[in-house]
């Protein structure tokens, strides 16, 4: 149990920055235009190759935060 205490932490913060740069590198209405809004996507938009893992990579890693943080408050 201490080398989950010991450990977790350090499972946390490598997750936070993986998840972290994961969000920074999704792409939504790329360019300067799409920042104010001259982006005039009236379509759906489907994700599709790295994109696509990318965006699961990111709710993965997402889950797994959640949970051992979730798992940190259980065992202290």
């Amino acid at each position: 149990m201490e080398v989950l205490v010991s450990v977790l932490p350090y499972v946390q913060i490598t997750l936070a920055v993986l998840m972290t740069a994961g969000i920074l590198l999704q792409q939504r209405g790329a360019g300067l235009g799409g920042a104010f809004g001259a982006d005039s996507g009236f379509g759906y938009n489907t994700r599709r190759g790295g994109e696509k893992i990318l965006f699961n990579a990111t709710i993965i890693f997402s889950i797994l935060f959640v949970t051992t943080s979730i798992i940190t408050l259980i065992i202290r």
